[in-house]
C-alpha cells in the first residue's frame, strides 16, 4: 500500500512540474500558428513615401475593389468603393501588424488572423481586430493616385 501511495505522489509531482514549466514558456499571446512577416514586424509607415508621390494608375483600381501599393517602406491599399471615388487605407492590420493581401468581395482581409476591413472607409467588418485600418490621404493627379 505504501509503493502505490509513494507512485501516486510522485506522478501527481511530475504532472504538476511539468504543467508549471508549460505555463512558465507561454508567453500568454494569441495561439494562432499564423505569424506574421518579418515585413509586417516593421511599424507601419517608417520612413513614409513623399506627398505627391505616384501610388497607381487610376485604370489599375477597379471599381468595387481596390489593389495593395508597396510605395517604398509605405504600404497602402488604395480603393475604389464607387465610380471616380478612390480611398487610401493603410496596408498594415491593427491588430498584430500583419500586411493585408487580398482585396476581394468589398473587404480588404488580412492573412494572419482574418481580420477584414471595409473598401469604403477602413472600417472593421469580421474581427478579430478592435480599430480600423488608418487612413491615407491619396489624390488623383492626371491619370495617377498619388500620396496627398
Amino acid at each position: 500500500m505504501s509503493q502505490m501511495s509513494r507512485r501516486n505522489v510522485l506522478a501527481a509531482g511530475a504532472v504538476g512540474v511539468a504543467g508549471v514549466a508549460l505555463v512558465g514558456c507561454s508567453s500568454g499571446d494569441d495561439t494562432s500558428t499564423s505569424e506574421p512577416t518579418d515585413q509586417a514586424t516593421e511599424p507601419a509607415q517608417t520612413s513614409p513615401a513623399a506627398a505627391g508621390e505616384e501610388l497607381v494608375a487610376t485604370a489599375d483600381v477597379p471599381v468595387d475593389s481596390g489593389v495593395i501599393v508597396d510605395a517604398g517602406e509605405t504600404k497602402v491599399v488604395v480603393t475604389q468603393p464607387q465610380a471616380e471615388q478612390y480611398v487610401g487605407l493603410s496596408a498594415v492590420c491593427p491588430h498584430q501588424g500583419c500586411l493585408v493581401n487580398e482585396v476581394a468581395d468589398q473587404v480588404i482581409v488580412c492573412p494572419c488572423h482574418g481580420s477584414q476591413f471595409s473598401i469604403t472607409d477602413g472600417s472593421v467588418v469580421q474581427g478579430p481586430a478592435m480599430t480600423g485600418l488608418s487612413p491615407v490621404p491619396v489624390v488623383v493627379d492626371g491619370d495617377q493616385i498619388v500620396l496627398g
